[in-house]
C-alpha cells in the first residue's frame, strides 16, 4: 500500500465487549483500514484489556489488517505467540524494551510488521538510530491506558519531528496517531505527517460509526 495513503484504525478498546462480534463485523463492512487491538496487562499500564483468548477470537472475524498494540511488560517473550493469534502489525512500546533491536528484529523474524510506541513524555529522537527499521511509529497522544482520554496538543510538534527524521532517513515508516482523535483534529494531524489514524471512543460512541468512520476518512482525505 502506498505510504500517501491515510489510513484508518479504529479502536476495539471503545467497542461494546458484550456486541465484540457484531462491531467487528461493522468495522469489517466500514471504510476503515485496520482494526486496531490494545492489549494491557495491568503492569505498564494501569488497566488490563483483551488477551490471548479473546485476541484469538477476534482474528478469526476480522477481514482486515490487525494492528495489536502490546502495552506490556517484557513483550519479547509473547511474539510468536501473538504471531500465532494473527497479529499482522505488532507494536511494542520503546519504554517497556530495553534490547529495542532485538525485539524489533524478532517481530520481523515471526513475519509481522514491526511498530514501536511512544508515551507522551518520550521524544522522538531516542528513535533515530532504528527508524529505518521500523514499519510504524505510534505516537500516543494521551497517556496509555484508558480510552476516551483528551488528545495531547504537543502531538502535532512530535508528528513533525518524527516526520523530519522519518524523510532524512529516507525510511518508509508510517506515523500512527493513538488517541483522543477526531474529525476536529484528524486534518491536522495528517497535515503534519500522520498516515495512520486510531479512534476509539470517537467511532464507537458516536450514534453511526460506520457514517463516523466514513466522515473521518473524507476529513483527512487529500
Amino acid at each position: 500500500m502506498s505510504t500517501t495513503a491515510k489510513l484508518i484504525a479504529p479502536s476495539l478498546l471503545a467497542a461494546d465487549f458484550a456486541n465484540l462480534q457484531r462491531d467487528i463485523e461493522l468495522v469489517n463492512t466500514s471504510e476503515a483500514d485496520w482494526f486496531h487491538i490494545d492489549i494491557m496487562d495491568g503492569v505498564f499500564v494501569p488497566n488490563i484489556s483483551f488477551g490471548m483468548p479473546v485476541l484469538k477470537a477476534i482474528t478469526q472475524h476480522t477481514k482486515k489488517v490487525n494492528d495489536v498494540h502490546l502495552m506490556i511488560t517484557n513483550p519479547d517473550q509473547y511474539i510468536h505467540t501473538f504471531a500465532a493469534l494473527g497479529a499482522n502489525n505488532l507494536t511494542v512500546h520503546y519504554e517497556a524494551c530495553p534490547h529495542l533491536h532485538r525485539t524489533v528484529q524478532a517481530i520481523k523474524g515471526a513475519g509481522m510488521k514491526a511498530g514501536v510506541a511512544l508515551n507522551p513524555h518520550t521524544p522522538v529522537h531516542l528513535l533515530e538510530d532504528i527508524i529505518a527499521d521500523l514499519d510504524i511509529v505510534l505516537i500516543m497522544s494521551v497517556n496509555p491506558g484508558f480510552g476516551g482520554q483528551s488528545f495531547i496538543e504537543n502531538t502535532y510538534r512530535k508528528v513533525s519531528t518524527l516526520k523530519e527524521m522519518i524523510l532524512t532517513k529516507n525510511a518508509k515508516t508510517l506515523i500512527e496517531i493513538d488517541g483522543g482523535v477526531s474529525t476536529a483534529n484528524g486534518k491536522k494531524l495528517t497535515d503534519a505527517g500522520a498516515d495512520v489514524l486510531v479512534a476509539g471512543s470517537f467511532v464507537f460512541n458516536s450514534t453511526d460509526p460506520i457514517a463516523t468512520i466514513k466522515d473521518l476518512k473524507s476529513a483527512i482525505a487529500h
